[in-house]
């Protein structure tokens, strides 16, 4: 009789000790929604522009780049500055195509995030020039000091300057890179941080993969990617089942955890993700993850997120469907949200 009352006590607590959390998480959900719930926030846009990938996509990179600005009226951009470029040879640095790019920018009032660090946008990911390939890590990570120290120095005056990113989702194990850790990427961040106090600070983190906090707890502003379809080598083509309330969810418990002052989108996709490289993929193919229906279902669901800004990712490959395939439907849908 003792064990069946002791029983009946014990699934008394569990009931309601059950009861109590599934409060508690409906309270805090509530919060959650009540804070972060659909308010029509206009959302900025603006674009990631590589001259790398317009020059392997074969198109004139500089008459691209005028043509985002000019044609679509671009107002913000993305613009990584490769270790590989403007460090060919050790100690020797060439910034006239950032330069360029910089001053073609200011002339049209635009602004620029510039991102510094050895993993940049686009593949391979790591851009690392091929004297420093072979060094040590410590030792690499102490040239890419310097290189970093001598980027921010030339830049931290420039009128289009808006803030640094450094690193590409360091977090995020992908591409051809050697491990970024946090003790790397920190020294980075101080970097920065010491050379130009005036700009803000970006830290990129996936937006399907992680939980966004280690970026957060380092950057003035959390840089997230959101793509919605993507190719997998096991399963094919992947449509993520995540809600737009899901990012809001997010970002409002990560602001509570790390009082990150900004969430923007860094990375929104707007060109195929499919088996191979664009090169290399049939138009028909890229069609499956990116065509003018798709964008406009991807702008959508970032006014449903609601962050404040986002920065398109193809404008490389909307310019090369126009001029090369004959096929202006993405160029003209993305006039639409400039």
């Amino acid at each position: 009789m003792k064990n069946a009352d002791a029983k009946k006590g014990h699934h008394k607590k569990r009931r309601k000790g059950i009861l109590i959390l599934v409060i508690l998480l409906s309270i805090f959900s509530l919060i959650i929604f009540l804070v972060y719930s659909p308010k029509n926030k206009k959302v900025t846009y603006g674009v990631t522009f590589s001259k790398d990938f317009a020059i392997y996509l074969g198109v004139d990179w500089k008459a691209n780049y005028l043509a985002l600005l000019d044609d679509l009226k671009v107002k913000h951009l993305r613009l990584p500055v490769y270790w590989t470029e403007i460090e060919m040879t050790k100690g020797q640095y060439d910034f006239s195509n950032v330069d360029w790019e910089m001053s073609e920018a200011a002339k049209r009032n635009a602004d620029v995030v510039l991102v510094v660090g050895e993993k940049q946008p686009r593949w391979p990911e790591c851009h690392i020039p091929d004297w420093a390939k072979s060094l040590k890590d410590r030792d690499r990570q102490r040239e890419l000091g310097d290189t970093i120290r001598a980027t921010v120095d030339h830049y931290k005056d420039s009128p289009a300057l808006s803030a640094w990113q450094v690193e590409n989702e360091p977090f995020l194990k992908y591409g051809d890179c050697p491990q970024i850790t946090k003790a790397m990427l920190d020294e980075e961040i101080s970097i920065v941080r010491k050379m130009d106090p005036k700009h803000p600070i970006i830290i990129t983190d996936s937006g399907e993969l992680s939980t966004w906090y280690d970026a957060a707890v380092r950057g003035d502003t959390l840089g997230t990617t959101l793509y919605r379809i993507i190719w997998n080598d096991k399963l094919g083509y992947v449509h993520y089942p995540i809600s737009a309330l899901t990012y809001r969810f997010k970002a409002a418990f990560i602001t509570y955890l790390t009082h990150v002052k900004k969430i923007v989108i860094m990375e929104l996709q707007a060109e195929p993700w499919g088996p191979n490289l664009i090169l290399d993929t049939p138009l028909e193919e890229q069609y499956k993850s990116m065509n003018a229906e798709q964008f406009q279902k991807n702008i959508q669901y970032v006014n449903d997120v609601e962050f404040s800004e986002a920065y398109l990712w193809g404008g490389e490959w909307w310019y090369w469907l126009k001029t090369q395939k004959g096929d202006n439907s993405l160029w003209e849908e993305a006039r639409k949200v400039f």
